[in-house]
């Protein structure tokens, strides 16, 4: 038996795997699962195809087992294609012919199709030694009478020698070291083979022996005797439902599938099961619960979408897999072309992800637009939960706004629930310029703000944009369907509604807004007349390319405290009776308390608190006494 030096620095390797490849040590059972059951496809395939081994007996399984006392070792057997002598120095002696140096330079280039790994006894295989001090390999190749035995320390050599097999296969024995021990464990093992090959294709068995106590039967000492029962159980599903056919499952199928791994006791919303074949192949199933994550609106998510290649559990925490504002979908992406041993932020920039999402993305979202087409009851209740994070996407997935205007949905100042933009447009007056919208505080304040009274004159419909968010997002989206958007509490806003002759009335009444301005001092920006206050004695707008107060007060809440400060204008009606009796008094302690309580009543209407709430309290009295 000699020994034989790798070509390659094994010490390199396990440094690159336990830096850059894997984030933690348990994964080293699914790279051998996933081998085990390659080698299992391939003899499957070969059975078929192969004229020697079409009438191969193949009764495909994967078995498990361990020894917890004194050396602790952990076994995988499989019944797959197996290896031979020079399989087994070409796949596991030669590590830059066995995957390692052609994954490598697939980092630098991703079109590379032998960049998918699965299967390859390289890298995937020596991470087994993150756990075990050494490790021996038992194979023979189907077809042949002669069995080989590979062993090695992980450090600098190798040896392979003939070996006793009865059938085809190969068996994996780890001896575990000091940081691998744990895995000698039953519980450990069942874990793990669930969390990571639970849909492997094939049966994984964990052979076990099971210590039974009996406790109405006492041995001489008075201790319970106890009897040990040796234990074969079948551990994953063996089933990835995503990977059967649609007209095989049934509505109940998907739905009990989503309860029993995203730990839901409601049926989900609706769900969306999608093959795509070409290029890129892949599998997605995609669930959206029936009530929002409770972490939805939290920076820290946990993310719902789980990653498999070729049925092999990946990640279920990389929140790139589906862009943020979808983080409320949950369900499974399996890829067909996904190289399974790349590190985190490999897969975030891999060219084949990038295609499986942005597919992913336009798929749900066409499935959201139809549902909201063809049943209004369904989308009504997916847009009451899920409207938010929608919204959120109009401000960075440019590539797919279209699509997302039309599924966003607003409270309106003239309907009840919610309307559509196009709903919007459906419902335009003749002559009307824009889209209409207020922004900030609840519905019901802005229901009934005085800034919406001009446009209700005039029957013109505003959209109430009441969630948080809608300020900073409608700023980046300036039109619909070549209509623009424009808000309504800008000063510039009722250029739209102004008749004829309008403009030359205002300055008649300007004297009345300079003496108000004159009494607010540095409180306010300007005071002008208004045209669209009907019943209202002032409101306050800002300028057209500033952030509403709310929005002013939201940032500095936030932190941002360079933020420079916009005071707002103040409007006035000049027909209203306390306008008129500012214009006519003489007493500059009623202008200026009049003022000031007028100012900060405008601020009420819009939900906000005025500046200095006692001061608004105190002149409030002395105008009542007054």
């Amino acid at each position: 038996m000699a020994s034989k030096k790798f070509k390659t620095e094994v010490t390199d390797l396990l440094q690159l795997i336990i830096h850059s490849l894997y984030s933690n040590r348990e994964i080293f059972l699914r790279e051998l699962i996933s081998n085990a059951s390659d080698a299992l496809d391939k003899l499957k395939y070969l059975s078929m195809v192969d004229g020697e081994l079409k009438d191969y007996s193949f009764d495909p399984r994967i078995d498990v087992t361990f020894s917890e006392n004194g050396e602790k070792t952990l076994t995988i057997k499989d019944n797959g294609i197996g290896m031979d002598e020079e399989d087994l120095n070409n796949n596991l002696g030669t590590i830059a012919s066995s995957g390692t140096k052609k994954f490598l330079e697939s980092l630098k280039d991703e079109d590379k199709k032998d960049s998918n790994l699965i299967g390859q006894f390289g890298v995937g295989f020596y991470s087994a030694f993150m756990v075990s001090s050494k490790i021996e390999v038992v194979s023979k190749k189907a077809g042949q009478a002669q069995a080989y035995k590979w062993e090695s320390d992980g450090k600098s050599s190798y040896t392979i020698e003939p070996a006793e097999r009865e059938s085809q296969g190969t068996t994996i024995i780890l001896h575990l070291n000091e940081d691998g021990a744990m895995y000698a464990n039953r519980y450990e093992i069942e874990t793990l083979i669930k969390k990571y090959s639970d849909h492997i294709a094939y049966p994984i068995y964990l052979e076990y022996d099971q210590t039974n106590y009996d406790y109405e039967n006492k041995d001489e000492k008075g201790d319970p005797k106890k009897t040990v029962e040796h234990k074969i159980e079948k551990i994953n599903s063996s089933s990835a439902l995503w990977r059967r056919n649609k007209s095989d499952l049934k509505d109940e199928d998907y739905k009990q599938f989503y309860k029993n791994n995203y730990y839901d006791n409601e049926d989900p919303l609706f769900y969306l099961h999608t093959k795509v074949e070409g290029a890129t192949e892949y599998t997605t199933l995609f669930y959206i619960p029936s009530k929002a994550p409770f972490d939805m609106n939290y920076a820290d998510y946990t993310p719902g979408v789980k990653l498999y290649v070729k049925r092999v559990y990946i990640t279920d925490d990389d929140k790139t897999l589906l862009p943020t504002y979808l983080r409320f979908v949950r369900g499974v992406i399996d890829s067909e072309d996904l190289p399974l041993n790349v590190s985190r932020e490999i897969l975030q920039e891999n060219r084949v992800m990038t295609a499986i999402r942005n597919g992913s993305v336009k798929k749900l979202l066409s499935e959201f637009k139809k549902i909201a087409e063809n049943n209004p009851e369904l989308y009504d209740k997916f847009i009451s939960q899920y409207n938010r994070p929608l919204k959120e996407g109009l401000y960075g997935d440019y590539a797919n706004r279209e699509a997302l205007l039309e599924l966003v949905r607003y409270h309106s100042s003239e309907k009840e629930g919610y309307v559509s933009l196009k709903q919007y447009k459906e419902g335009m007056k003749e002559g009307q310029k824009a889209i209409y919208y207020l922004a900030g505080g609840k519905e019901s304040v802005l229901k009934s703000s005085p800034l919406i009274e001009a446009y209700r004159k005039k029957g013109y419909e505003v959209l109430l944009l009441d969630d948080d968010i809608d300020e900073i997002v409608i700023s980046s989206v300036y039109e619909y369907d070549k209509i623009p958007l424009k808000a309504i509490n800008k000063a510039g806003s009722l250029d739209d509604l102004k008749e004829e002759g309008e403009k030359e009335g205002e300055k008649d009444k300007q004297p009345v807004a300079d003496k108000i301005k004159k009494a607010l001092g540095d409180k306010v920006k300007d005071v002008v007349i208004s045209s669209r206050l009907t019943e209202t004695p002032a409101c306050v707008v800002i300028s057209d390319d500033a952030p509403s107060v709310q929005m002013q007060r939201m940032l500095r809440q936030m932190g941002n405290d360079s933020l420079p400060e916009e005071k707002p204008m103040l409007e006035i009606n000049p027909d209203s009776p306390i306008i008129s009796k500012i214009g006519e008094s003489g007493d500059d302690e009623y202008v200026s308390l009049a003022s000031s309580v007028l100012l900060d009543q405008a601020l009420l209407q819009e939900g906000l608190m005025p500046s200095d709430p006692v001061a608004f309290a105190k002149n409030l009295t002395r105008l009542l006494e007054r």
